[in-house]
């Protein structure tokens, strides 16, 4: 009897138990929507009733430290992150150690910021969030280079994402054209028509532009930054893009010849790409470095496949060119087969 009745208890508290932990989890999601309207405090009001039928509850715990961080309590954000640590030793806590580390981040704690992001790395080695924002961590500290590794590392692990993309495009801008024109184009085919695609719009034409001005009606001043000309030691380092680079800039004059002129802005900026690719192709032998392996292939395979046209008219949606709009009515075969290879596109896991 003593054993029907042990067993008959266990059951009982174990479907309570069970009971509690749906309704906390539905607490939590009815939570994520006052979030996402900017209910804050509402979303938080949520959280604790969930946590008050399940204490430990997980999913509480990562979206309570989540909107306290977009509250700023900083504070409460590490004491939650150091409970779901402590009370889920087994569990999948990527986004607590996100939290945690963002939330030291904010309070200038940018050495335990870093030490708590490596901590999450060494238990989710392929968690590409943990790497994105450690470099973010590194880029409030003007640490570009160890910045940029982890924004490398987070594309490697999640070619898709936009962030990463997003913050390669604006710190190799003044430092290695190339990449960044790469980048900037990549992430305007994962994020097309938003806020960022509009800014990165301007910064890819820009970098396209980079040096060239028309001086005069028949004139073209072409100024080449010196940082991008081969090493004069002849000492091949990574991530050399150089002759890309003055190519680019030779083509980039060409928009000013009189059988360009009268060319749309998306046809000027196909033939400059189609430049930019075949030169890719040409050298890439010759060179090394992530851009190199990583993104360099995806940019000739476009190129081989003849789809660079259908990929410019993706980065000239926003432009309000009529031009645009006809080719984007016209031309549905086109995108939808771009999108498809885009899709299925093989990355490097070298």
């Amino acid at each position: 009897m003593k054993v029907k009745s042990l067993l008959f208890l266990f059951l009982m508290f174990t479907g309570i138990y069970a009971q509690n932990k749906d309704e906390a989890d539905k607490l939590v999601e009815s939570g994520i929507v006052l979030h996402d309207k900017g209910d804050y405090e509402g979303a938080i009001k949520n959280y604790d009733k969930a946590l008050e039928l399940d204490k430990d509850n997980l999913f509480a715990l990562i979206e309570k430290s989540l909107t306290l961080n977009s509250l700023n309590k900083f504070d409460e954000v590490i004491a939650i992150s150091k409970h779901a640590i402590v009370t889920h030793p087994e569990s999948g806590l990527q986004n607590v150690y996100v939290n945690y580390a963002n939330a030291l981040d904010h309070l200038k704690k940018n050495e335990e910021a870093l030490k708590i992001y490596e901590e999450g790395i060494q238990r989710f080695p392929n968690y590409y969030q943990l790497y994105f924002n450690k470099g973010i961590c590194y880029a409030n500290s003007n640490n570009s280079s160890e910045a940029l590794s982890c924004f490398q590392k987070s594309l490697s692990i999640n070619p898709k994402h936009a962030g990463s993309l997003n913050a390669i495009g604006i710190l190799e801008t003044n430092s290695n054209r190339i990449p960044a024109v790469m980048a900037f184009s990549r992430f305007l085919i994962v994020e097309p028509q938003t806020s960022r695609s509009k800014k990165n719009f301007e910064n890819l034409k820009s970098l396209m532009m980079k040096g060239v001005t028309q001086t005069g009606e028949k004139a073209v001043t072409i100024n080449i930054d010196a940082a991008t000309l081969p090493d004069s030691t002849g000492v091949k380092k990574e991530n050399d893009f150089s002759a890309a680079d003055l190519i680019l800039s030779m083509s980039a004059g060409l928009d000013f010849d009189k059988k360009n002129v009268k060319k749309t802005d998306a046809e000027n900026f196909i033939r400059k790409f189609e430049v930019i690719c075949a030169s890719l192709e040409e050298t890439k032998n010759d060179n090394t470095g992530f851009y190199w392996n990583f993104l360099a292939p995806y940019f000739i395979e476009m190129k081989n496949k003849k789809l660079i046209e259908p990929f410019a008219y993706i980065a000239y949606v926003d432009s309000g060119e009529e031009d645009v709009a006809k080719w984007h009515k016209k031309n549905q075969d086109k995108l939808d087969k771009f999108y498809e290879w885009s899709k299925n596109y093989k990355w490097s896991t070298n």
